[in-house]
């Protein structure tokens, strides 16, 4: 596809509906308001954004996130002692089977994250990618009518379904953050479409991660339709698939698009560092 060059950066869209690789940038470095501009669009534009060899300390990646928003501190993973908004993904240290199906981060909170920055510090010989889906693609690709169907309608997202007590309350300490976790979060309501705050545009709001049922319909209704739902989300023409190498950054907006970190490398040692911005109440707004 053709790329976007000006006279500093350059996006190349990977796909028609989502993802590009953005050149031009050192993270490491603060931005200047028209570089800010630039990223800001285009993750508007392409939902996910790549950018490689960006080698950042946890401190580093913190100052770089922190100008776009404010950073939130995740309830059950690790994060680095000394910079505690930086969240630690090892597979040494953490039970990642919750990452290896199609989700949207902490949709548990009642403001779900605005997006996240991923940076990679160690991945794999091969294997290891990571799949975004966009939710404003699947959501137009669906019929007016199931489109109207859905319209309106609210789910329920609860931290208990990623988090389940039989993997992260194997130990007294562990029993301990996930009880305060579940007690700080409980289940939420939000949209099944959600309408994002800047483009305007209608996105699918439900994943396998946290969603549990349609808040409006009888149980075999919802489970019909949320199953339909995360099947279609999955098809490759709304997905985009990134091979991981080390110092890349993924940067995604949260309120349009479901990931899926494949878990195809053990035992492969792995490890990723994320930024998650602290977003805004998601909200349904008709035509």
């Amino acid at each position: 596809m053709n790329a976007i060059v000006t006279h500093t950066y350059k996006v190349t869209p990977l796909n028609p509906s989502i993802g590009a690789v953005v050149e031009g940038f050192d993270f490491k470095q603060p931005l200047t308001p028209e570089a800010k501009n630039f990223i800001d669009q285009a993750l508007l534009k392409h939902q996910v954004i790549f950018f490689r060899n960006q080698k950042m300390t946890p401190q580093q990646h913190a100052i770089f996130a922190k100008q776009f928003g404010q950073l939130h501190i995740h309830p059950i993973y690790p994060n680095i002692p000394d910079q505690t908004e930086i969240m630690v993904l090892d597979t040494e240290l953490n039970d990642l089977r919750d990452n290896a199906l199609w989700h949207t981060d902490v949709t548990f909170l009642q403001e779900p994250a605005m997006g996240a920055i991923l940076n990679a510090k160690k991945v794999p010989a091969y294997g290891g990618d990571t799949l975004w889906s966009s939710g404003t693609a699947s959501f137009e690709a669906l019929s007016k009518p199931f489109q109207n169907l859905l319209s309106g309608l609210t789910a329920t997202h609860n931290i208990m379904k990623s988090f389940p007590v039989e993997r992260f309350g194997n130990d007294p300490v562990e029993m301990q953050k996930l009880e305060a976790a579940k007690l700080k979060h409980p289940p939420v309501s939000h949209p099944v479409i959600r309408t994002h705050p800047i483009t305007g545009r209608k996105a699918l709001f439900v994943s396998e991660g946290f969603t549990t049922h349609i808040n409006e319909l009888e149980a075999k209704e919802s489970d019909a339709i949320l199953k339909m739902l995360f099947e279609h989300i999955q098809k490759p023409e709304f997905v985009v698939r990134w091979s991981w190498q080390e110092n890349d950054v993924a940067f995604w907006d949260n309120r349009c698009t479901f990931h899926y970190a494949v878990d195809d490398y053990r035992p492969a040692h792995r490890v990723m560092h994320r930024a998650t911005l602290i977003g805004d109440q998601p909200f349904y707004r008709a035509d």
